[in-house]
C-alpha cells in the first residue's frame, strides 16, 4: 500500500506546480504595492531620449541623424 507514482500523478503534480505559480505570480503582479516600480519600469525604453522640457533652442536647429541600414 505504498504511494505508487504513475504517469497521471506525476502530470497532475506538475499541472499543480504550474497552477501554483500562476496565482503566485499573478498576486505578485497584481498587488498594488508595486505599481510605482511598474510605472518607473515602463519608461525604461524611453529612458535613453532627452525628455522634451530639457531641450534647448540649439537642440531645435540641429539636422536629425539618419542611420544607414547597410552593413
Amino acid at each position: 500500500m505504498g504511494l505508487e507514482l504513475d504517469i497521471g500523478m506525476i502530470r497532475g503534480l506538475g499541472t499543480l506546480v504550474v497552477v501554483l505559480a500562476f496565482i503566485g505570480l499573478s498576486l505578485w503582479v497584481f498587488n498594488a504595492k508595486r505599481n510605482p516600480e511598474f510605472a518607473e519600469a515602463c519608461l525604461l525604453p524611453f529612458a535613453d531620449e532627452p525628455s522634451p522640457d530639457i531641450a534647448t533652442p540649439s537642440d531645435a536647429q540641429e539636422e536629425p541623424v539618419t542611420r544607414s541600414i547597410r552593413p
